[in-house]
């Protein structure tokens, strides 16, 4: 059950319209209404959360309807935008190339309280949060909510600069429904960032809210905010924190990239080129949260971790959260932070001093049974990829996996990269759905269960799954040389050392391509040559 509740003053809204819309509205059909429309010599339309419009039976918009609601309300700033005092609505003019008002759009203002509820717990953290969303997704409605909350629940200095007054409602006394923040207004937008600093130096706000950080200027002047020990919570343009990262303007908000050489050992185990990205700095917030719709939140909890896993091209999944749904949360009291934090030690000392046989208590710690107790089954949804061997490859490893025929089940999504645009709609699904998605080249067992390890994040192998991976490897290897002889690149080739078990393998696949193939060297460098028919027989060593 949604616990999202709405209010708004639309009747003022309606107030200041021409008579021949009012006639043709009530306040039931703009329940779920997002503006009006008047442009001249159109028909007034009403436009809804879900793209629908609304074209009103009435005579198209004249110059007296415009002059009708301009004269009711203050003048219109630089930017275009006005309002009526003491409510969240807003009217933006459109002029022709005289300077003259051809049309109008006025936004309806609402307060909907229960946005925030599902990140609750992150708004007390007293770390900075950036919002991240398209236009109309409820950016400033959250921010609303918080400064509310902030000042009101945890009783915090909160200081709005309120830019066009979106975030407090027109007129001189904040809206209520930013509780007991105070507001600073903007003149002009361009002044945003000389307001955000003012704020800082002369009132000692404990928190700061800003609507849409658009300009460069305006992300240092952030910056300056987060290093002098404000929490900052802001918006900023960008659907994703992919698109922020490589917005060179705004890239700063989130620590910034620069181009760095690495050294060759450091190259090599990266598996990347010499010239990566790299993130810059600190970012200025702590958290970032993509507004994937009005309902749906991704969040992303340690924003300096997420910026490394993207620009090294590593898989990351960001926390979703849903407002219509409740969580339990565990919301830490308002009380200070003690100068020092108890530690482990701290705690087992208390332990020792309550618990009559402190002795009966056993601090060992076996990794492998941690993991196997508490590590949850993942779901593996596959797209052109072969489920046999996939399933062979998580029986064989014992892992914690199995294989879904859902998608919408699923935790991991891997495809084969060859059948990658006949899947769009699938890989879009997942994308949706912010899964990871892995890929393979081919449907070989190396590949497949490179992948699967790849994606289930296994670094340790015991000694079965060990020379399961080193056989795979060698094998691959010979496949690779045979394919160079056979092509007619090269007349032999040399192989990599390996076990007698693993060679006696490489000979019988040699001889399924009608290839000679000789073990040479002595003990640990072992290993054989392959050769066009015709030269040592393969036959002579299998040992």
């Amino acid at each position: 059950m949604s616990n999202l509740k709405s209010e708004n003053d639309i009747e003022k809204l309606l107030e200041i319209l021409p008579a021949k819309v009012n006639q043709k509205v009530s306040p039931q059909m703009l329940d779920d209404a997002i503006e009006f429309v008047l442009d001249l010599g159109r028909v007034p339309e009403i436009r809804y959360s879900d793209g629908h419009i609304d074209y009103l039976d009435t005579p198209p918009v004249t110059d007296e309807d415009i002059e009708h609601i301009t004269s009711r309300i203050p003048e219109f700033t630089s930017d275009n935008r006005s309002g009526i005092a003491g409510t969240l609505h807003r009217i933006s003019a459109i002029r022709n190339r005289q300077g003259k008002i051809v049309g109008l759009t006025c936004r309806i203002g609402r307060v909907v309280t229960g946005t925030i509820a599902c990140i609750k717990d992150l708004c007390m953290q007293n770390k900075s949060i950036l919002f991240l969303g398209r236009p109309g997704v409820g950016k400033t409605t959250k921010l609303r909510e918080i400064s509310r909350l902030v000042a009101d629940e945890l009783h915090k200095r909160v200081v709005i600069v309120d830019t066009s007054n979106e975030i407090a409602g027109d007129g001189d006394i904040p809206h209520p429904a930013v509780g007991h923040a105070r507001r600073m207004q903007v003149r002009q937008p361009e002044f945003q960032k000389d307001v955000m600093i003012e704020a800082v130096e002369n009132h000692t706000p404990e928190v700061i809210i800003v609507d849409e950080i658009g300009t460069e200027e305006e992300a240092q002047a952030a910056r300056t905010i987060a290093e002098r020990g404000v929490m900052l919570i802001a918006t900023a343009h960008g659907n994703t924190l992919e698109n922020l990262i490589k917005n060179p303007t705004l890239s700063d908000l989130v620590g910034g990239i620069q181009s760095v050489t690495l050294g060759d050992d450091e190259a090599k185990r990266r598996a990347s080129q010499k010239t990566v990205l790299e993130r810059e700095k600190q970012p200025t917030f702590d958290i970032v949260i993509e507004i994937l719709d009005r309902n749906t939140l991704a969040i992303y909890k340690d924003t300096a971790e997420a910026v490394d896993y993207i620009l090294r091209g590593w898989p990351i999944k960001p926390e979703i959260r849903k407002i219509d749904k409740v969580y339990d949360f565990n919301i830490p009291s308002a009380t200070p932070v003690p100068q020092r934090v108890p530690n482990v030690i701290d705690k087992i000392n208390k332990l020792d001093d309550t618990i009559e046989h402190p002795e009966s208590l056993k601090f060992s710690f076996s990794r492998q049974k941690y993991v196997e107790d508490v590590k949850p089954y993942k779901k593996i949804y596959l797209y052109a990829v072969s489920r046999s061997i996939a399933e062979k490859v998580i029986e064989r490893l014992d892992l914690n996996a199995e294989i879904t025929r859902n998608i919408d089940d699923a935790d991991i999504v891997i495809a084969h990269k060859n059948f990658v645009k006949g899947g769009a709609k699938v890989l879009s699904t997942a994308e949706k759905d912010r899964l990871q998605i892995f890929y393979v080249k081919t449907n070989s067992m190396a590949q497949i269960q490179k992948v699967i390890k790849q994606a289930l994040d296994i670094t340790e192998l015991n000694e079965k799954q060990t020379f399961y991976d080193v056989t795979e490897k060698a094998l691959d290897e010979t496949k690779a040389a045979i394919d160079q002889i056979l092509a007619g690149t090269k007349r032999d080739i040399e192989l990599k050392p390996q076990s007698q078990q693993i060679r006696k393998l490489q000979h019988e696949l040699a001889q399924q391509h009608n290839l000679d193939s000789t073990s040479v060297g002595e003990g640990e460098n072992r290993h054989l040559r392959l050769r066009i028919v015709g030269g040592t027989d393969y036959t002579q060593d299998k040992k």
